[in-house]
């Protein structure tokens, strides 16, 4: 995670940016200690890398890269304001121990690229190449699912599915959480096939980024504004906890972005 010391819209690269709107830093740094401090109370170890003073974008952490069995999938970003957190990242998880791969390709890190079960769902269509699909396959060895994203609001794979089983038990099926006016018919096709148990979650909660969730299976740290979504999780099982991530919506994003999940 990345405090978001200095968090500001001061550009617009997404339909939830409006420069124009004036932005709180001390409030975004209280709403996201909150996420933090959720983390620690449910266990969680969480590294912490330090902002960069002109990359207000850099609390959302899960554009970063794309961790697994030890390896770092370095992110090379679409727009030039967030070109440096792609460095940046990549050498703070090399440091950690995670053989650094920088991509040829562009992608955004785990933003586009979600970890179900055995495969990799991946996203293009506004931010990821489908050429990174085949670079990070190669990268770390496993199947990857292109999924092709159509409306601007979820321009990231991130926004539009929510992972609730991230290792499921040996047997088990994955599931996932999703918004299907986010994709286009064949990913819609794809999703259906893959997860015919799948929470279809509401449009008036996905405006809010409720999907843009993290769940260790039991818990799901979701935005508290996604009434539906929690009322869903509950029947299902799952135990939703709610935080308030307000100000960092600004930006365009929610718990996940805030979120790189680090996997040795």
């Amino acid at each position: 995670m990345c405090r978001p010391d200095y968090f500001t819209v001061s550009y617009r690269i997404n339909p939830w940016m409006f420069p124009e709107n004036p932005t709180n830093t001390t409030l975004a740094v209280e709403q996201w200690e909150r996420l933090y401090a959720i983390y620690i109370e449910l266990g969680f170890e969480v590294h912490l890398i330090d902002p960069i003073e002109g990359l207000p974008d850099m609390v959302y952490s899960a554009n970063g890269g794309f961790t697994l069995d030890g390896i770092a999938y370095g992110a090379k970003f679409t727009y030039d304001e967030r070109a440096a957190e792609g460095p940046a990242y990549l050498a703070w998880l090399a440091e950690q121990g995670f053989t650094p791969h920088a991509a040829a390709e562009v992608n955004e890190g785990e933003g586009d690229m979600l970890l179900v079960g055995d495969v990799i769902l991946a996203g293009t269509g506004f931010r990821t190449s489908t050429a990174s699909h085949r670079e990070l396959a190669e990268t770390v060895g496993r199947d990857v699912v292109s999924l092709t994203l159509v409306d601007p609001e979820f321009y990231h794979l991130d926004t539009a599915i929510a992972v609730l089983d991230p290792d499921p038990a040996p047997g088990q099926q994955a599931n996932i959480a999703y918004l299907p006016k986010a994709f286009d018919e064949a990913s819609q096709a794809i999703l259906r096939e893959r997860y015919p148990d799948a929470i279809i979650a509401t449009e008036e909660d996905a405006a809010v980024l409720g999907l843009n969730s993290f769940s260790d299976g039991l818990h799901v740290v979701i935005a508290s504004r996604a009434t539906d979504f929690d009322r869903q999780l509950r029947e299902r099982g799952y135990e939703p906890i709610g935080v308030d991530l307000s100000e960092l919506l600004l930006g365009g994003g929610g718990v996940k972005c805030c979120t790189l999940e680090l996997r040795r």
